[in-house]
C-alpha cells in the first residue's frame, strides 16, 4: 500500500509549495529514490524544472521534463505523471486533485503551502486518502 506523506509549510514560512517540492525531490534523490514531480500543466512543469536548478546552491538534483528527458539519466522527472510508465519510487503531487494513478508508487508526497486554495484542496485529498485506509504521515515544516 502506498505511504502518503503530507509536507505542510507553517503559515509564517516564506517558502512555497514549489520550493518545498524541490526539497522533497532532493531528499528522495539523496536517499537513492527515483521521483516524479506531478504538475497540472506544462507551465508549472517548466517553472519547477527551472527551480530545481537554483533552489539549493550546495547540491544538484539530476532532473528533466517528462516529455524531454531520458528517464535512465534523470532520477527526478517533472510533468504530468499520469502517462509516466517509467519506474519511480516517489510521486510528488503539485496538482490540487488526487492523482488517480498514485497507487503505482511506493510513496506519495503532498506539498502544501499557506495559499488558501492549496490548503483547502489538501484537506480534501487528506480526507480522500484517510477514508480509503492509506497510511498518512504529517510533517510540519518551516
Amino acid at each position: 500500500m502506498t505511504r502518503i506523506d503530507f509536507y505542510v509549510l507553517e503559515s509564517y514560512s516564506r517558502s512555497n509549495r514549489y520550493q518545498l517540492a524541490c526539497r522533497v525531490a532532493h531528499k528522495a534523490y539523496q536517499a537513492g529514490n527515483r521521483a516524479v514531480l506531478h504538475t497540472s500543466n506544462q507551465e508549472e512543469a517548466r517553472h519547477l524544472n527551472r527551480l530545481l536548478w537554483v533552489f539549493n546552491d550546495q547540491s544538484f538534483v539530476p532532473h528533466g521534463l517528462l516529455t524531454e528527458a531520458d528517464p535512465a539519466l534523470n532520477p527526478v522527472l517533472v510533468g504530468d505523471a499520469s502517462e509516466n510508465e517509467n519506474e519511480h519510487d516517489v510521486l510528488i503531487n503539485l496538482d490540487l486533485a488526487v492523482p488517480t494513478f498514485f497507487s503505482r508508487y511506493e510513496r506519495l508526497a503532498e506539498c502544501v503551502d499557506h495559499d488558501d486554495a492549496s490548503r483547502q484542496a489538501s484537506r480534501e485529498r487528506y480526507k480522500f486518502y484517510l477514508d480509503r485506509g492509506y497510511p498518512l504521515h504529517l510533517h510540519k515544516l518551516k
